[in-house]
């Protein structure tokens, strides 16, 4: 497998990837989506990157998915779709063309694979890893199972294929509760996100929700006392939290749902100063 370096070296011998003013200014109907973030400079940098890959999509009748964590030149520049783990797994099943690229972490590359077992799926970068996925194995669930004899499996869509295979269901952030709340038995373990089972208990109050240990290296790191001191630096903020923070951030926070939610409570409120308790690129994908 080729380093960073050997696939610059590789895509340079047949694309022209310098930095080009020129090409820029061709493209600038893709850079007014996101000069509000990217500077003229920057952008000169990624316009033949960018037109060097659609070419490519169109010759090889590919199409992207990317998910709203993407940085601004990928979601804004070459994505075909974007979404939230649950938006795309459903687009996937969707696309008429003979290759997926996958813009986001191995399991939604593996969750487009399983959707679409006919098709060739792609992810960039093989290392694109998630820190939920990494932290259950099918052998922990089996551990839940036997700890809670009968009780359904509700994974997070946050896994690996080998995981989803030894669960009941499986949920993203945004229906989570949803499916929960379907489950007929009282007791339902959620794994592996423990601060995503946490949220959900407090939505479905009806049920006893147990929880694997895991959690999110990223939404994990925000405090009760981060969103405090923010919102007293900046009354005029409206915070936002994704669900995979833990309960007393999503308690803190004016809104709280998957990203998705995020972007639609954003365009239905539109508050004029919004602090997005989440992966960074967001804010910039989203900003008007």
């Amino acid at each position: 497998m080729l380093d960073e370096t050997g696939r610059r070296a590789e895509l340079s011998a047949h694309y022209d990837l310098e930095p080009s003013p020129d090409l820029a200014e061709q493209m600038s109907d893709i850079y007014d989506r996101m000069k509000r973030v990217v500077t003229p400079w920057d952008w000169s940098i990624h316009a033949p990157y960018v037109a060097a890959i659609n070419k490519l999509k169109a010759e090889r009748n590919a199409v992207i998915l990317a998910h709203n964590y993407m940085t601004p030149d990928i979601y804004h520049g070459i994505a075909d779709v974007v979404g939230d783990s649950l938006q795309l797994a459903i687009k996937a099943t969707e696309v008429e063309a003979d290759v997926i690229v996958q813009c986001g972490v191995h399991f939604m590359a593996e969750t487009s694979k399983i959707l679409n077992p006919s098709k060739t799926v792609l992810i960039p970068d093989m290392e694109a890893g998630c820190s939920l996925a990494e932290s259950i194995t099918a052998e922990g669930v089996a551990q839940m199972r036997a700890q809670y004899p009968g009780a359904p499996v509700v994974t997070y869509v946050n896994t690996t294929a080998e995981v989803k295979a030894a669960s009941d269901i499986c949920c993203t952030s945004s229906n989570a509760a949803q499916i929960v709340a379907a489950m007929e038995s009282d007791t339902v373990i959620m794994t592996p996100d423990k601060y995503l089972a946490q949220n959900i208990a407090k939505l479905v109050p009806q049920k006893r929700i147990v929880w694997w240990d895991g959690a999110c290296i990223v939404h994990e790191r925000y405090t009760a006392k981060d969103i405090a001191d923010y919102r007293e630096w900046n009354p005029d903020t409206r915070i936002i939290a994704h669900p995979e923070c833990p309960p007393d951030v999503v308690a803190e926070a004016d809104f709280s749902g998957s990203t998705s939610g995020i972007i639609d409570y954003v365009h239905r409120e539109k508050p004029a100063k919004a602090m997005l308790v989440t992966e960074c690129s967001m804010a910039s994908n989203i900003a008007d």
